[in-house]
C-alpha cells in the first residue's frame, strides 16, 4: 500500500508536543526558549527554540514507540524510488563517509573520481581505504573536470579487479552529469557496488526533464543534500539505498558510528517538509524553475562579456553525459577579470552572493525559491559589473596548470601521509615533497592536494598564484601558502 505523501511525520509530531504543552527536565538547556538570551531571541525568532526538541525522550518517547524518524524516512525513501532512506543532520560530509565504510573497509581499495570532494577524501584518511584515482573528464579550453566517464571505471577496475566498489561525483557544482546508468553497469558487471555522491541533485527525481538521478539510473547508495538545491536546513543531508549488493543493517550502523547522539529535529523537520513540498509540487515547482533559467541564461548570455555555460559547452564525447541547467555557470573572461574580484565587486556594490567563483567564472545557483523578483536583481547587478568592468581589469593571473600537469603521484596512502610526522617548509622548496596535508580552493571544495601526493612546481606555482589572487584555501595550515606541510624526512 502506497504510503500518504500529504503526510510529514517530524512536522506532526513537532506539532502535538507544542500542542501537549511538554515540559521537559531534559536537554537542550534554553527549555522552549525560556533560557535563552533574549537578543538571541529577538535575532533568531522563538520558533527555532520551540523546534529544538529531543529526538527521543522529546519528539518520540524514549523508546521511539512513534517511530516519527522511521515513517518520515520511509516516505521519503518511496518519494524517490529508493528501498531505504537514511537521515543525516550532519551534512553530505557525513553521509558519503558512511557510504564508503559499509562499501569498503581499512586497507582496501575503492575506486574514486579524482574531482571528488574533500569530505570524501577525509572519509579516506580516516578509514585507511586505498583509493585508485580514476581521472575525470576534463575540458581544457575551459580549465574544467568533468565526471570520469564508463570507460574510465572500466578500465580502473581492469588494473585494479580487487577494489570494492566505485564512488563517482555527480553532478558536480558546476551542474555536468556523469553517465551513471553506464558507471552503474560497469560496476554491476562485476558484482561490485556504485556510491553516488549527489550532494548537488537532491531536486533530480522530481522533474523527467532533469538528469537521471542516482536511483532510477541503478546506484546502489546516493547521498544528496537537502539544504543545497532543495529547501531544507543547512546539515540536512540523506542517503538511499537500493538493490542487495549493500546490507542496509551495515549502513545504518555506520552511519550511527560517525552520526551524532544529538541530532537536531529542526533539520530533521525540514527534510521532511522538503520531501512532501517535492512529492506534491515538485513537477511544477521545477517546471517553473527551468523556464526560469532558460529565460535567465538568455537575458546574461546578451550581456556584453558574458558567456553562459550551457549543454552545447559541457557535453559531448569526452565531456559531460548530461547537463543541469538551475546553476547558473557564467564565463567572464572576456571582462578582463576574475571570478574573485567579480563575485566580491558583486558584494560590495549589490549585497549578491555568487555561488562559485573561480580564475574565469561565476556561477549562481537557481531552485525553486527564484522567481522573477530576485532574478531581475541578478540581472542588473551583472549588467552593472559589465558596466564596471574597468575597474576590474589587471587581475592577478592564474597559473592554472593542464591536467597533465595537475596530477600529481599518490606516493603513499592519503592515511599514511595525513597522520606521519610532518614538517613545515617554504612553499618554495616545497616541490618533490609528499603533501602531508589537503590543500583545498573553495568553493567548490575539491582538493587540488592531496596528503600522500609527492608535490609539483605547476601545482605549487597554480595555488600561489591563485592565493595572490584571492583564491581561498581554507584547510590549508597555512592559508596564504608561504609555508606547506610535508612528511618528515628521515
Amino acid at each position: 500500500m502506497a504510503a500518504n505523501q500529504a503526510e510529514a511525520p517530524i512536522l506532526e509530531a513537532l506539532a502535538r508536543y507544542a500542542d501537549a504543552d511538554e515540559l521537559g527536565f531534559t536537554p537542550p538547556g534554553h527549555k522552549q526558549a525560556r533560557g535563552a538570551d533574549p537578543r538571541a531571541r529577538a535575532v533568531l525568532g522563538d520558533a527555532v527554540f520551540y523546534g529544538d526538541v529531543l529526538a527521543s525522550g522529546g519528539l518520540d518517547d524514549r523508546l521511539t514507540r512513534g517511530r516519527t524518524l522511521e515513517r518520515a524516512e520511509r516516505l521519503m525513501a518511496e518519494a524517490v524510488h529508493a528501498d531505504h532512506t537514511f537521515f543525516s543532520t550532519c551534512g553530505s560530509s557525513l553521509s558519503v563517509k558512511a557510504a564508503m565504510l559499509t562499501v569498503t573497509r581499512p586497507g582496501h581499495r575503492l575506486l574514486v573520481g579524482r574531482d571528488a570532494h574533500k569530505s570524501v577524501v577525509a572519509g579516506l584518511i580516516l578509514s585507511g581505504v586505498e583509493p585508485v584515482w580514476v581521472e575525470p573528464q576534463w575540458d581544457t579550453a575551459r580549465h574544467l573536470a568533468h565526471p570520469p566517464s564508463a570507460a574510465a571505471f572500466a578500465k580502473a577496475f581492469t588494473e585494479h579487479p580487487d577494489a570494492d566498489g566505485a564512488l563517482v561525483t555527480s553532478p558536480t557544482p558546476y551542474g555536468a552529469a556523469a553517465d551513471l546508468a553506464g558507471i552503474a553497469d560497469v560496476c554491476h558487471r562485476l558484482g561490485r557496488p556504485i556510491i553516488v555522491d549527489e550532494a548537488w541533485g537532491a531536486h533530480l527525481p522530481f522533474h523527467d526533464d532533469l538528469p537521471s538521478w542516482a536511483m532510477d539510473a541503478g546506484a546502489d547508495i546516493c547521498v544528496t543534500s537537502i539544504h543545497k538545491m532543495g529547501s531544507g536546513l543547512e546539515q540536512g543531508s540523506v542517503f538511499h539505498l537500493q538493490g542487495d549488493l549493500v546490507d542496509p543493517a551495515e549502513l545504518a550502523s555506520r552511519a550511527d558510528l560517525l552520526g551524532t547522539t544529538s541530532p537536531n529535529v529542526l533539520i530533521y523537520a525540514g527534510i521532511d517538509a522538503w520531501r512532501r513540498q517535492m512529492a506534491e509540487h515538485g513537477r511544477e515547482l521545477l517546471g517553473q524553475t527551468m523556464e526560469l533559467a532558460a529565460h535567465t541564461r538568455a537575458a546574461i548570455e546578451a550581456v556584453d562579456g558574458f558567456h553562459v555555460n550551457d549543454a552545447e559547452d559541457f557535453c559531448g564525447p569526452g565531456l559531460a553525459h548530461d547537463f543541469d541547467p538551475l546553476p547558473v555557470v557564467m564565463d567572464i573572461s572576456e571582462l578582463g577579470t576574475s571570478g574573485y574580484r567579480a563575485a566580491d565587486w558583486l558584494r560590495a556594490h549589490h549585497h549578491l552572493d555568487a555561488h562559485l567563483f573561480d580564475h574565469r567564472r561565476i556561477s549562481a545557483q537557481l531552485t525553486h525559491a527564484d522567481d522573477e523578483q530576485t532574478t531581475t536583481r541578478l540581472l542588473g547587478a551583472l549588467r552593472d559589473l559589465a558596466d564596471h568592468a574597468d575597474d576590474l581589469r589587471d587581475a592577478p593571473h592564474v597559473a592554472v596548470p593542464s591536467p597533465a600537469d595537475l596530477r600529481m603521484d599518490q606516493a603513499c596512502p592519503p592515511r599514511d601521509a595525513y597522520f606521519a610526522r610532518h614538517a613545515k617548509v617554504p612553499t618554495a622548496e616545497a616541490a618533490g615533497r609528499i603533501a602531508a596535508e589537503m590543500i583545498t580552493p573553495y568553493p567548490p571544495g575539491i582538493p587540488v592536494v592531496l596528503p600522500g601526493e609527492r608535490l609539483t612546481e605547476p601545482v605549487l606555482k597554480y595555488l600561489v598564484t591563485g592565493v595572490e589572487a584571492d583564491m581561498f584555501l581554507p584547510d590549508a595550515a597555512d592559508q596564504r601558502l608561504k609555508s606547506v606541510r610535508v612528511v618528515e624526512e628521515d
